[in-house]
């Protein structure tokens, strides 16, 4: 497959997770899922688990991780399901994780994140939703390169969103210091940053046989949307063309980031955006699908790569 050359599956947005694994033996390959106690991150887990992966949680409750880790190894019948502790918004909480993963890792799931919520800021001053949905998946993949590089052919999943149409990342004022604050905003930028990082790991770590794509998995109802009104979703889905059957279940919300994470058609592949388990093209006037083209500029892919860089060693 060329560079130029629209990937194309077999599978669509009714498909499931584990529909698409089927088939695919992860023996012997290991995976962290962060955010993987809840919504799609679970069913990610899961997935990625039924086809043999050794598969770490990566979440803030323990309670919560391992409540889900027995669910999955019920269901699955794989026992090898761990939980380690992980705020992504707590750099040392980031290193602490880093610091003690041992050997080579084969997937790396940015799954975890939150959603247009009120203002709020790290102890450094940081956006919160930046921080969390961006910088600290940075600090996490980066400290986990050389797991990554030494794995052969590891696979870096960027889970964006749709939302991402809604801002750039406006480097001038990442965090709001100077401009209003605005909760879909912000959570639009973090969403870019996503397809960004993406962009640019494939292009720094590719002769390391690292590549990273990102994708929007659908509207799914989770814990996600706890900042959100039931009246505002209404709206969201009106503007967007979709009624109740544009709503996934989280089976079919975690589809597209398994398939990134796992399909052979993907080898080799990377800096691209998926949604409905297809590879999406630019965004249409009036559209919310694809991909805005800021989101795969490769000039701001390399700044933010150092921005971020930049402001991890402040």
């Amino acid at each position: 497959m060329t560079a130029s050359t629209p990937v194309s599956t077999p599978f669509s947005r009714e498909s499931t997770a584990m529909e698409v694994v089927r088939g695919i033996d992860l023996t012997g390959r290991r995976a962290v899922v962060t955010g993987g106690a809840s919504g799609i991150g679970v069913e990610t887990a899961r997935a990625l688990a039924a086809a043999g992966a050794e598969v770490t949680l990566a979440v803030r409750n323990l309670d919560a991780g391992q409540q889900a880790a027995a669910d999955i190894t019920e269901t699955t019948g794989n026992d090898r399901i761990l939980v380690a502790p992980l705020d992504l918004a707590d750099q040392p909480s980031v290193a602490g994780f880093v610091r003690t993963w041992d050997g080579p890792l084969h997937i790396l799931v940015d799954n975890a994140g939150i959603m247009a919520s009120p203002e709020m800021r790290t102890p450094q001053g940081w956006e919160m939703q930046f921080a969390t949905n961006h910088l600290g998946h940075f600090a996490l993949a980066t400290g986990l390169h050389r797991a990554l590089a030494a794995a052969g052919g590891a696979r870096v999943v960027s889970v964006s969103s749709a939302a991402h149409l809604r801002s750039p990342v406006v480097f001038d004022d990442i965090h709001f210091t100077r401009r209003p604050y605005d909760p879909w905003e912000a959570y639009g930028q973090s969403k870019t940053a996503n397809v960004l990082f993406a962009v640019e790991l494939t292009r720094r770590w590719a002769d390391d046989g690292i590549t990273s794509n990102a994708l929007m998995p659908g509207a799914i109802r989770t814990n996600l949307q706890r900042y959100i009104s039931e009246e505002e979703l209404n709206r969201m889905r009106a503007q967007s063309g979709g009624g109740a059957a544009y709503w996934k279940s989280t089976e079919q919300g975690a589809a597209t980031s398994v398939l990134v994470a796992t399909s052979p058609l993907l080898d080799g592949i990377g800096g691209r955006y998926f949604e409905d388990c297809q590879e999406a093209g630019p965004n249409q006037p009036g559209t919310r699908t694809g991909y805005a083209p800021y989101a795969r500029d490769p000039e701001a892919a390399e700044r933010l790569w150092t921005v971020s860089e930049e402001t991890l060693r402040a």
